[in-house]
């Protein structure tokens, strides 16, 4: 439970505004409109001014995924052990590495002490706690099973960091490639052609079509270069402003997953993520729409976004999960069938966790064999380029020497 500030109008019409405790913001809509009270705006109290955890500064410490698999993992090892969770919540903020998360933590205990809850004083911090988070910690704290949600949310966790890193790891070495071969072209045009272009001048020559090519796209570098650098500057911060609206986020999230070789991988890991965690958030005991809400949020994908409160949405009018499933065409005729055996077998949280599972096991496979299938890709496309420098460089010098040796 967090609380939320809200901003509505009563029956009567008149301007009324409060704070509410809730697990999300739909409950909080919900109980408001009980009341009688149409909310206009409801946000989250925050309390991370008080312990700095929103403070943007230059060296700011960071709260990263490694610090909440930690803080997630120890507190399932402390409450298996019968460690009160007071006791349990300052010895980790005494002993944590991370000042900020530990001043984070610090704020928990003083909230647990003044007798909230702690996915209420977690909710309260939503930039360091995912709402996936407090949402297990809090049917946790009610079903009694606090030590498994610990243990869920670490696992999940660990999962999702072996993911990413599997994924930044196969994708390093083909921009490390593109990197360098943007840089030795920019060098090449340059540093190293003008010479050529000048002797090339002195013998007054007639030039083939590859080294007139060549020395004009020398001569646009050296003669354009700021103008080309201020271009690409100003278009990539376009297009970081751009990504950051909603729309351009869309498009940007959309087109992730049709990107050529590796766009199958993204795709796939997202639905991995979203089978898992909505899988974890089942067996949590947590309802079915608000899981998807949640879900929703948790795969960082604003278009997969959207798939997902279309199927909760589709829920909520009376549909299937299979039914939804399939008219999101999101997933394989085998993953339909796993969800709808779950669905009638009521084990929907292990068919996912199933779902889960192959997406991961197609991942890995494809993420293994990227490197395989972008080296000759990458090494045509290389020797397309040097092809074309030699031919504009050592053309017109062999028909210099023929015309030479023809004397």
């Amino acid at each position: 439970m967090a609380n939320y500030k809200y901003r509505g109008r009563d029956n009567g019409g008149q301007p009324v505004q409060g704070v509410i405790e809730a697990a999300s913001e739909s409950s909080a809509a919900d109980s408001l409109l009980r009341r009688g009270i149409t909310p206009l705006a409801i946000q989250i109290e925050v309390t991370e001014a008080k312990v700095g955890a929103k403070s943007s500064g230059l060296f700011q410490q960071r709260i990263s995924h490694v610090d909440l698999i930690i803080f997630t993992r120890q507190m399932y090892s402390l409450t298996k052990a019968g460690i009160p969770l007071l006791r349990a919540m300052e010895g980790l903020a005494e002993n944590t590495s991370n000042k900020r998360f530990g001043a984070v933590l610090k704020d928990l205990v003083e909230q647990l002490e003044r007798g909230r809850q702690l996915s209420s004083a977690m909710a309260s911090h939503p930039r360091v706690f995912p709402r996936l988070l407090v949402a297990i910690v809090h049917v946790g704290e009610n079903t009694g099973e606090l030590e498994g949600a610990f243990l869920q949310l670490s696992d999940y966790l660990e999962k999702e960091q072996e993911t990413r890193k599997a994924i930044k790891s196969a994708l390093r070495y083909p921009m490390f490639i593109m990197l360098a071969l943007v840089a030795a072209v920019v060098i090449i045009n340059i540093w190293v052609i003008p010479p050529f272009a000048q002797m090339f001048a002195n013998f007054n020559v007639d030039l083939p079509l590859p080294t007139r090519i060549i020395l004009a796209t020398s001569n646009f570098f050296v003669n354009w270069w700021p103008l080309m650098l201020g271009v690409v500057v100003v278009a990539i911060a376009g297009a970081i402003n751009y990504v950051k609206t909603v729309p351009g986020r869309m498009v940007w999230d959309r087109f992730k997953t049709r990107m050529p070789v590796v766009g199958d991988i993204v795709m796939r890991s997202l639905l991995a993520r979203f089978a898992r965690t909505f899988a974890v958030m089942l067996q949590a005991g947590v309802p079915l729409t608000q899981g998807l809400g949640l879900v929703a949020e948790a795969v960082d994908n604003s278009w997969m976004s959207g798939r997902i409160n279309d199927m909760r949405r589709n829920i909520e009018r009376g549909e299937s999960l299979t039914r939804t499933a399939r008219n999101s065409e999101l997933f394989t005729p085998l993953v339909l069938q796993m969800i709808a055996v779950g669905e009638e077998t009521g084990r929907v949280d292990e068919m996912l966790f199933e779902v889960a599972g192959y997406y991961e096991r197609e991942v890995d496979y494809d993420l293994k064999s990227l490197t395989a299938r972008i080296e000759p890709i990458l090494l045509v496309f290389v020797a397309v380029i040097i092809t074309i420098m030699a031919l504009g460089v050592f053309l017109p010098m062999w028909e210099m020497m023929d015309a030479y040796r023809g004397r």
